[in-house]
């Protein structure tokens, strides 16, 4: 009876939020996955037209055993800002696949897909994480396409990062400044690579047949995939890593969290022992962190107790001390994602299993006039929430060719038994524009309302 209680409210939620979208949204595409991604990234993009641009999608499929479990990569085709009609974006079939998302190649993953993070010089370049100590790499360009029936052969990964000794299943990065690897896992540490010896740059050679947005490949060896041993071992945690992040810009420093509730910042060049290890970031278990692009003295963590935590890595002490500059309550279960926005150093998003996304702006709190003091109970720094997913929201992309466009996927296991919601979408401009630049806008269109009025 009590399920049957939730489903209602969800859906009453849902049909609510549905109802808003032409007016809260600029674009949004719905896609109904008949198997759940557990990550979703954004790839290269490989087509820009007057009205839309064409980019590549990675997901995967999460299967029972009766077809393989794959990494897909995807056609995606997203429209430009201002171009799609309010009244089309809100009238899709919850059931059914998108026209704007394509299967473009399936690679057959050996075990379930749980992280996938490409390289961000050569973002064709991708690694997944799976239930073993290894982190597989692919090129998924190269990669040749696959037919996901029972029984076939697993397709073979580039390379093998070997170095866990037990399973490393979500904690996973890769560095914006060289070709490095970054992992974390079961047993408590946290593993660095490099693969700069595995790529090799073709950007150089123009006569190179190479695919669109790739400047470098994986060199080819036959037989088995190569394996690459580890730069180093960092150890200093007390349980299981959950998630890892380059400082954006050092390959040399980097951030962990885990279940021991502690937030550590590591130095290669400092050995193998934690520079800083803040023991209670949170009150129980940290499931995210991200180091923001802009500001390298901020650092975002997410956790089991419903919140986002905002530090100062300039605040933090070697002793284990270090309070938050702020907390943000605005979900009511686990934070399983948070990413800063690569546009805009004080806006941030976070994901969590109450199937909501938030977007926040850091600067908006302790504003006297907040945009979300339109909503007088909406939590400081919280100016949008995307509701249109009807279980837990487990991983979101900010798309860097295309400001303000995000990808978002939730296992919808608990909700409908099975699958996941794909969508891509993108807030209306007016929500996040300064105020003075939407009234005058508004205005204008008031008065051009008014003159066709007094016309016809």
């Amino acid at each position: 009876m009590r399920g049957k209680q939730q489903k209602s409210v969800v859906d009453d939620k849902y049909a609510q939020w549905k109802s808003l979208v032409p007016v809260l949204y600029d674009w949004l595409a719905n896609h109904n996955l008949v198997w759940p991604s557990l990550s979703c990234r954004w790839g290269p993009q490989i087509e820009q037209a007057t009205y839309k641009s064409r980019q590549r999608l990675y997901l995967s499929e999460q299967t029972d055993g009766s077809v393989p479990n794959t990494l897909v990569i995807a056609n995606c085709e997203i429209v430009k800002p201002r171009v799609a009609a309010a009244e089309h974006i809100s009238q899709f079939n919850e059931e059914a696949r998108s026209p704007f998302v394509k299967k473009y190649k399936t690679i057959i993953h050996p075990g379930e897909v749980n992280r996938i993070r490409e390289l961000p010089q050569h973002n064709h370049i991708v690694a997944t994480h799976t239930d073993s100590p290894d982190v597989l790499i692919w090129d998924v360009e190269a990669q040749p396409n696959r037919h996901a029936v029972l029984g076939a052969t697993l397709s073979r990964p580039d390379l093998v990062l070997t170095g866990h000794k037990e399973n490393a299943e979500f904690a996973l990065a890769m560095c914006p400044k060289e070709p490095y690897v970054l992992s974390g896992g079961k047993d408590r540490s946290v593993v660095l690579w490099s693969i700069q010896d595995h790529v090799t740059t073709t950007a150089s050679d123009p006569s190179a047949n190479k695919p669109v947005g790739s400047g470098a490949t994986i060199s080819k060896q036959n037989g088995e995939s190569p394996s690459v041993a580890p730069r180093g071992i960092f150890e200093g945690h007390d349980d299981t890593v959950e998630d890892v992040q380059f400082c954006p810009k050092s390959s040399q420093e980097f951030c962990s969290v885990g279940d021991d509730s502690c937030l550590i910042l590591w130095d290669a060049r400092s050995g193998s022992k934690p520079v800083i290890k803040v023991e209670k970031a949170h009150d129980t278990d940290l499931h995210c962190v991200d180091w923001n692009p802009f500001d390298e003295n901020y650092i975002l963590t997410g956790s089991a107790d419903s919140s986002v935590r905002m530090f100062d890595r300039r605040s933090l002490s070697s002793d284990g001390v270090g309070s938050p500059v702020y907390k943000f309550e605005g979900h009511k279960a686990a934070v399983l994602c948070v990413q800063w926005s690569p546009d805009n150093p004080s806006v941030f998003g976070s994901a969590a299993e109450d199937g909501v996304l938030n977007i926040w702006d850091y600067e908006k709190v302790g504003k006297k006039k907040e945009r979300g003091a339109r909503t007088p109970n909406a939590p400081p720094g919280l100016f949008f929430q995307h509701a249109g997913h009807r279980d837990k929201v487990v991983d979101f992309h900010w798309n860097t060719y295309d400001p303000w466009t995000i990808v978002s996927v939730s296992d919808d296991c608990d909700s409908s038994g099975g699958g996941g919601t794909l969508q891509i979408w993108r807030m209306s401009d007016l929500i996040y524009r300064p105020e003075e630049e939407v009234l005058a806008e508004l205005e204008q269109f008031k008065s051009h309302v008014a003159t066709c009025a007094s016309k016809s």
